[in-house]
């Protein structure tokens, strides 16, 4: 023994012979929140916008992934016309429909 073993403590190698299934609980638990923190949020939010999609009508107040604000005029399988402005229409895909706004949010002048 050297003086340094009396500070710092020697490291030894471990036998080959180790827990194989050790590590499996540890994946397990982290597969479960992975789960349940993003996986199960995000399929939730996409079932919302699916049905928020599939009851848009004419008449709604609607906001879109890029900000603007209408009214929906016309509706289609894939499209909506929406009014932004007195007399200005413009048609976006019924996907970039990010939420649905209280009737009588948009005040025009």
């Amino acid at each position: 023994m050297s003086l340094l073993d009396f500070l710092i403590k020697p490291a030894y190698a471990e036998t080959a012979g180790g827990d194989a299934l050790g590590g499996l609980p540890f994946l397990i638990i982290m597969f479960v929140l992975m789960y349940f923190l993003l996986i199960r949020p995000q399929q939730k939010r996409a079932k919302e916008h699916k049905q928020l999609l599939a009851d848009l009508k004419k008449g709604d107040e609607v906001v879109t992934n890029g900000g603007v604000i209408g009214k929906v005029t016309e509706v289609d399988e894939s499209f909506a016309v929406l009014e932004i402005g007195k007399g200005m229409l413009v048609k976006h895909q019924k996907q970039a429909i990010n939420q649905k706004l209280p009737k009588g949010s948009i005040k025009t002048k």
